[in-house]
C-alpha cells in the first residue's frame, strides 16, 4: 500500500485558525478543500436553494394541488436505507404540510420477489390503494414501462430519484414519460450537487412545496410547519447510501447530527441507537455508516423493508424501541450469513485465480449465495482485493442478480452499459452509480458477463489506478493524543469526498499479539511514547520497523477513557 499525505495550504489553515478554528482541526478542514470560515457554516440558509433542482417547482404544485384536492398519494420506495428514509421523510413531510394521513401510504418492493424499482406489479399495488398520484423515492429513473402503465391507469407521477438516467444506444438520453421528474442528474438539470441521495431529493421537493403552499395561504412564514425536524432522517439515509460529502450535503448531514446531539429526533431513530448501543448526544456519521444505516438495510436485505420504514414512522416509542430490536436481531442474523458466505467467496476465489496480481476485476457466482448480501459480500471482496467486483446471486424467478462496487476511477455504472451495448441482451437490467451498480442476467451467461466485465476493466485501469493506495494527513503531534482532540474530530462531519482523518508514522513495534483470532493488538512506540494500537481484522505480524496509517479512537473501559490507535494500513504493503 502506498501512503500519500495529503497537501495542506498553509495560508488557508492560518486563516481557519485565525478564525477561531482549533490548529488540528484547521490543518484537516484546509486539506480536504475549506478555503474560508464561511464554508463551514452549516445554517439552513447555507443550503442551496430548491428553486436551482430542476422540477421542483412543477413538482411542489402538483403536490400542492393534490393536497388541496384530497387526492390519495402512494410513495414507492426503496429496500435500502435511503429508500426508507426517502419514505419516512416523504410521508412525513407531506403529513406535516397539510396532506390528510388517511390519504397517505407507501409501497415498498421485496427484494426477492418483485426486483428493484417501479415495476408493472409493484404499480398494481398501487392501484389497489386506489391512488390518485404515485410518487417514487430513490428510484423510477428506469421504470418507462410502469410509468406508462401508471398513467395509463389514470394516476400522475412524480419520480424523485437521483440514479443516472437510461443512455440509449444511439447516445442520447431515455427518460420515462412521468408528469414529473425530480432528479440532479437528469439532463439539463443545473443544481451544482449531483451527489444529493434519494432522502435528500425528497427533502428538497418539501422544501419547494412549503413554499407553494405558503404562496396559496396555507400558512405564512412565522406558522410554517418545521420541516428541519426531518433532517435526521436525510443526514441517515445521505450516509448510509454512501452520498459524496460535498458542501450542500455536509450542511444536510451536520444539521441533523446536531438535532439528534440536542435530543430532537425521531422516536425510530431514538430506537436505532438504543438497540446499537451508541449514545445519540455523542452522534457521528460513523454512526449512521456503521451502525444504524445496516440494522435499516438489514430488513430489506433479509426480511421486508416495511419493518425499517414502520421504525421511522412511528411516533410510538415503545413500539419504536421493539421494531429496533427486531431490526438488530435481523442485522445479526445478516452478519452471521454474510460472514459465511464471505468466507465461501473467498474460498471459491482461491480455487479461480491463479497466484500473483489478481485480475483487474472480479465475477463471481455460486448457487448458494444469498441474493439480499451479495452487495456486502461484493464490497468487503472489493476492499480486500482492490478491484471492480461482482457477486451474484440466483433470484426466485431464476435469474441472476448481481451487486458490485468499484474502486476510484472506474465507473461500475458506465461499465455496465458498455458491457451492454457490446453484447446486446446479455443484461436484462441495470443501473446504479461509479462505485456501485447492480445488473441482472441469465445463468446461462454468467461467463460471458465475466468476460466482457474483465475486459472493460482491463481497458479502462491501469496500473496506477490497480495500485492500492490510501491518502493520510501526515504524523500527528503528540499533543493531539488526547480525549479532547479525539472528541473534536469525531464531532465533525466525515464521510466519502470529505474522508475521516487517516495519519501515518514510523513506528517501533514493541509487542503484539492476535485477539479474538482475529485481531492484532499492538503495543508501539512513536515520536518517543508508548501507544496503544489494533489492526481489526488482521492476523499476520507486522515488522518490528515499519509505516502505519492509523486513525484515532477512544476505548473506554469502567469509566476511563483512553486514546488508542486503530490501524488502518501499512507502507509497501500489496
Amino acid at each position: 500500500m502506498k501512503l500519500i499525505t495529503r497537501d495542506v495550504p498553509p495560508r488557508t489553515a492560518w486563516a481557519l485558525e485565525q478564525a477561531g478554528v482549533s490548529p488540528l482541526m484547521a490543518r484537516l478542514f484546509a486539506a480536504r478543500g475549506i478555503r474560508q470560515p464561511d464554508d463551514l457554516d452549516d445554517s439552513p440558509a447555507r443550503l442551496l436553494p430548491p428553486a436551482q433542482l430542476r422540477g421542483t417547482q412543477a413538482a411542489a404544485t402538483l403536490l400542492a394541488d393534490a393536497i388541496e384536492q384530497g387526492k390519495r398519494i402512494c410513495i414507492v420506495a426503496d429496500y435500502d436505507c435511503d429508500g426508507a428514509t426517502a419514505c419516512a421523510t416523504g410521508l412525513r413531510g407531506l403529513a406535516l404540510l397539510g396532506a390528510r394521513p388517511d390519504r397517505l401510504s407507501y409501497v415498498v418492493p421485496d427484494r426477492a420477489v418483485h426486483g428493484y424499482g417501479l415495476t408493472p406489479p409493484i404499480v398494481e399495488l398501487v392501484r389497489a390503494r386506489q391512488a390518485d398520484i404515485l410518487v417514487t423515492v430513490d428510484n423510477g429513473m428506469a421504470s418507462h414501462e410502469a410509468v406508462t402503465l401508471a398513467r395509463s391507469l389514470g394516476m400522475q407521477v412524480l419520480i424523485t430519484d437521483h440514479h443516472l438516467p437510461v443512455i440509449r444506444d444511439d447516445g442520447t438520453v431515455s427518460l420515462p414519460e412521468a408528469d414529473v421528474i425530480v432528479n440532479p442528474n437528469q439532463p439539463d438539470c443545473a443544481f451544482p450537487s449531483k451527489a444529493l441521495v434519494g432522502v435528500g431529493v425528497m427533502f428538497y421537493v418539501l422544501l419547494a412545496l412549503r413554499a407553494e403552499r405558503r404562496q396559496r395561504g396555507a400558512f405564512d412564514a412565522s406558522n410554517q410547519p418545521r420541516i428541519d425536524s426531518l433532517l435526521d432522517l436525510v443526514a441517515l439515509g445521505t450516509i448510509a447510501d454512501v452520498g459524496r460529502l460535498d458542501d450542500n450535503n455536509r450542511r444536510l448531514v451536520g444539521m441533523g447530527l446536531k438535532r439528534i446531539r440536542s435530543g430532537r429526533m425521531q422516536p425510530g431513530i431514538a430506537a436505532l441507537f438504543a438497540a446499537a448501543g451508541r449514545d445519540p448526544e455523542r452522534a457521528t456519521s460513523q454512526d449512521f455508516g456503521f451502525a444504524l444505516g445496516p440494522r435499516v438495510n438489514a430488513a430489506g436485505r433479509l426480511a421486508e423493508m416495511g419493518l425499517g420504514i414502520e421504525c421511522l414512522l412511528t411516533d410510538n416509542r415503545l413500539h419504536a424501541s421493539e421494531l429496533a430490536r427486531q431490526l438488530d436481531a435481523i442485522n445479526r442474523e445478516r452478519r452471521e450469513l454474510e460472514s459465511g458466505m464471505r468466507e465461501q467467496a473467498e474460498m471459491l476465489l482461491e480455487s479461480l485465480l491463479p497466484e500473483g496480481e489478481p485480475p483487474a476485476a472480479i465475477a463471481l457466482f455460486d448457487p448458494d449465495f444469498h441474493e439480499g448480501v451479495v452487495g456486502i459480500v461484493a464490497s468487503r471482496l472489493k476492499d480486500r482485493l482492490h478491484r471492480p467486483t461482482f457477486v451474484f446471486a440466483l433470484g426466485q424467478d431464476g435469474l441472476l442478480k448481481g451487486s458490485g462496487r468499484s474502486i476510484p476511477g472506474f465507473h461500475l455504472r458506465d461499465a455496465l452499459d458498455l458491457v451492454s451495448k457490446r453484447h446486446p441482451g446479455l443484461l436484462r437490467k441495470f443501473g446504479g452509480h461509479a462505485m456501485a451498480a447492480g445488473c441482472t442476467l441469465d445463468e446461462a451467461d454468467f461467463e460471458t458477463f465475466e468476460a466482457a466485465f474483465g475486459r472493460v476493466a482491463r481497458e479502462g485501469l491501469d496500473a496506477s489506478l490497480l495500485a492500492r493506495q490510501l491518502q493520510t494527513d501526515g504524523a500527528l503531534e503528540p499533543q493531539w493524543f488526547t480525549p479532547g482532540a479525539v472528541a473534536e474530530m469525531d464531532a465533525a462531519v466525515w464521510g466519502p469526498g470529505f474522508e475521516a482523518p487517516v495519519f501515518c508514522d514510523e513506528v517501533e513495534v514493541l509487542n503484539q499479539r492476535l485477539v479474538g483470532e482475529r485481531h492484532l493488538k499492538l503495543s508501539l512506540r512513536l515520536q518517543g511514547e508508548v501507544r496503544d494500537g489494533i489492526w481489526f481484522g488482521r492476523t499476520e505480524p507486522v515488522p518490528a520497523r515499519t509505516q502505519l496509517a492509523y486513525r484515532l479512537s477512544l476505548d473506554e473501559f469502567q469509566g476511563r477513557q483512553r486514546v488508542q490507535m486503530v490501524v488502518e494500513g501499512m507502507a509497501d504493503e500489496a
